[in-house]
């Protein structure tokens, strides 16, 4: 529903409801599970290039129909029915001390293709975040609280000049969450074309010997490091991946001993374990990254819904030996350094029960289980496309082995 007719002087609409909450919650799962640091002090982003990249493309899935909607509405909105490509898709959150002063969405040269933006907003201000207020420079209207599934549709130019207030928060503030997308008249910022060359991709790199896995493959490390001010100073901060795995109460354990004399950048990439207060969870999991998507995972269904609880199978936990409690200690130290730091980015999930029983997913006879993320429909698989060109991808974002 638009909330008023637009100015002509400066077009721009609000859509009220555009977005359903459990669309909004999904795509709130895909970016805590996936995102990197952003562009922007502060700032975590989850691109589709980047859901290729790191063996998620499945993730990409619930993003189609809703760019479909909005590049729809933006047309028939602005009057150029048939005339628009979707330029650029992301998830965007903005942390405590996060910002941006007044700017249109064109002011580079190379953003000059930009010619609508649409933002959506997946929570709300004053429930999940503080600060945060949206606000154009002129015309009417003027200020915009965000609220979980609303959207705001404008054009990218100078008509549109706006801003967003500093997160702010005594303790800690949630992450703004949106999704932001532009469109271009101009097709040959088509984002389709790129995001199918790098599906081409994936698809010859992968040996047809080999089964189609869906585990996820983290990117370098740096993308995942966040310190204060993008001060590239590894002494302060944390490993985002970390982070949200202890806003979630967890730890993470590695069994091999760890030399800090050699190079362990390479450790997140390796087998590890979950540990939660005293207890060190049964399942191994194939690196850090995989283990946040199960966790997040968990967090988004397995406290709400029977369905997944009924689908999983009972697990197993070991109270922690001194040396493993040790082992988890010296891993915080170098990827953990900052603990009061990451409670003040990431809000704690641990005010949700946590059943361990439900979130240790183990194979059942020797066969991979898939937890189908999509509507708790296990193992569906269903064509994605993009141009025109079918990608068959299954929809099961996490697979356990």
């Amino acid at each position: 529903m638009a909330d008023m007719e637009m100015e002509e002087d400066h077009p721009r609409l609000i859509l009220h409801n555009f977005l359903t909450e459990d669309e909004c919650k999904e795509l709130e799962f895909i970016h805590k599970s996936c995102s990197t640091i952003g562009y922007r002090p502060n700032v975590f982003s989850t691109t589709l290039s980047h859901l290729i990249a790191t063996n998620s493309a499945h993730l990409i899935i619930p993003f189609l129909p809703i760019r479909d909607r909005l590049k729809e509405k933006v047309e028939e909105t602005f009057g150029c029915e048939y005339e628009l490509v979707t330029e650029f898709t992301g998830l965007i959150s903005w942390s405590r001390g996060a910002s941006i002063g007044w700017h249109s969405d064109d002011n580079r040269p190379y953003l000059k293709q930009r010619d609508f933006t649409a933002v959506c907003y997946l929570n709300s201000y004053g429930k999940d975040f503080e600060g945060g207020l949206f606000h154009f420079q002129d015309g009417e209207p003027k200020t915009i609280a965000p609220m979980v599934g609303d959207a705001v549709i404008y054009t990218s130019d100078g008509r549109n000049t706006h801003s967003v207030d500093e997160i702010f928060g005594q303790v800690t503030s949630g992450e703004r969450l949106t999704l932001t997308l532009w469109f271009s008249r101009d097709s040959s910022h088509d984002e389709d074309a790129k995001l199918i060359l790098l599906l081409e991709e994936n698809v010859l790199h992968k040996s047809n010997n080999v089964p189609w896995s869906l585990l996820p493959l983290p990117a370098s490390d740096n993308m995942y490091w966040f310190s204060p001010h993008q001060a590239s100073n590894q002494d302060i901060g944390f490993d985002i991946r970390l982070g949200r795995l202890h806003a979630l109460g967890f730890d993470v354990y590695y069994s091999r001993d760890m030399n800090f004399g050699s190079d362990l950048s390479e450790l997140l990439m390796e087998p590890m374990q979950l540990a939660r207060r005293d207890q060190l969870l049964d399942h191994k999991f194939v690196n850090v990254l995989h283990s946040l998507q199960v966790a997040q995972f968990y967090f988004w269904k397995g406290c709400k819904s029977q369905a997944f609880t009924n689908e999983v199978q009972s697990g197993k936990a070991v109270r922690l030996s001194r040396s493993q409690s040790e082992k988890i200690t010296q891993v915080n130290s170098i990827f953990l350094k900052d603990t009061k730091l990451v409670e003040t980015v990431f809000q704690s999930a641990d005010r949700c029960y946590f059943n361990l029983a439900t979130f240790l997913l183990q194979s059942l006879n020797g066969k991979i289980i898939h937890v189908g993320v999509n509507r708790d429909t296990m193992l569906c698989v269903r064509p994605v496309q993009l141009g025109d060109v079918f990608y068959k991808i299954s929809w099961t974002a996490i697979g356990i082995v």
